[in-house]
């Protein structure tokens, strides 16, 4: 099965499906994930200094998501459910000035965010029940759910 159809597979396990629309669309090529073709993504215009606070705030995502899967690997599950909830998850929206960004999403977009923030707050309580049980497995599954939709949304939307 080829990555494509991998990552549409997992969309469809999710509950946000809007975006894998735009992954069949392309085609996949090479062991480097490069894509052929003209990108099909729908553009989201964002005013330049919002634009910029997205941005910068979906690179701390890139980041907590490393943060997250190093403390998993190391065993340290709380501080991994702390990263989850206070960088991604649902209390994350006051930080990232949800409330404003969303006003200039497709409501896809809002949808596969709202997803991504509501699969992190799982994450965070997965990774709390590790620590207790010792079984990791339910975490790494959350924190899979939690990368579908950042995969799905940078998929079907760029910002403009």
């Amino acid at each position: 099965m080829t990555r494509r159809l991998v990552l549409v597979a997992a969309l469809a396990g999710s509950t946000v499906l809007p975006v894998s629309v735009g992954l069949a669309q392309h085609t996949h090529h090479g062991a480097h994930g490069a894509m052929s073709g003209s990108d099909t993504r729908q553009f989201v215009h964002f005013p330049d200094e919002l634009r910029e606070h997205t941005l910068a705030n979906m690179r701390d995502h890139l980041l907590a998501l490393q943060e997250i899967q190093e403390a998993l690997a190391r065993k340290q599950e709380d501080k991994a459910a702390r990263i989850a909830e206070e960088r991604l998850g649902m209390t994350s929206l006051k930080l990232h000035g949800a409330h404003e960004v969303a006003k200039y999403m497709p409501q896809g977009m809002q949808d596969v965010g709202s997803e991504m923030h509501r699969s992190a707050s799982r994450l965070a309580i997965e990774a709390q029940n590790a620590a207790v049980t010792g079984d990791v497995r339910p975490a790494l599954e959350a924190l899979s759910q939690v990368t579908s939709q950042c995969v799905g949304c940078h998929a079907g939307y760029r910002l403009k």
